[in-house]
């Protein structure tokens, strides 16, 4: 059973429908939308900050998702949509991502960046703190800069495909 632990007097709320693996860790101020995912080795640590992550997004294996605390010089929240995926490896420490986001494997978010809507995230890209990065668009490289706009065509094929991909992989879960 994973680790659901309550810090500083908050408790974790999980969404109706949501796989959480065996080896996840929720801690604190979290809260989970509906029919999500929560995949092995993820840690959601809000010990020190919340935590907030929407409706049908996906969050694997070996993800970190941190902040900085409410009372440092600039805290951070972290925030992240409906539709998002973000893939194995990655680190969030206080970023806001809107919905429908791919963040790819081994990519960094650092506090108080904001990614909007239509976004992917390269793997091993690094986002910096309070970056600003425009709708719509491919960022990749340390630090992430923006590569190229994405069509319709491939945000649907690639960035909903793939969250809808991960509704399906945690069924099979749920099923054992």
């Amino acid at each position: 059973m994973a680790i659901i632990r309550s810090v500083r007097g908050k408790t974790p709320k999980v969404g109706k429908d949501t796989f959480v693996a065996e080896t996840a860790v929720l801690l604190g101020d979290v809260t989970v939308g509906e029919g999500c995912s929560i995949w092995y080795g993820a840690v959601l640590r809000g010990d020190v900050n919340s935590i907030e992550i929407g409706d049908r997004t996906n969050i694997q294996d070996g993800v970190v998702i941190h902040t900085l605390w409410d009372e440092s010089p600039n805290p951070s929240v972290t925030r992240i949509g409906s539709d998002v995926s973000i893939g194995h490896n990655a680190i969030i420490h206080g970023a806001v991502i809107e919905d429908q986001v791919l963040v790819g494997m081994g990519a960094t978010l650092l506090d108080n960046a904001h990614v909007p809507s239509g976004c992917i995230i390269a793997a091993n890209a690094l986002v910096l703190s309070n970056a600003r990065l425009e709708p719509n668009s491919v960022y990749a490289g340390v630090p992430a800069k923006k590569v190229k706009e994405i069509t319709p065509e491939q945000r649907k094929s690639i960035v909903e495909r793939t969250a809808r991909d991960y509704q399906l992989y945690a069924s099979w879960y749920e099923q054992e």
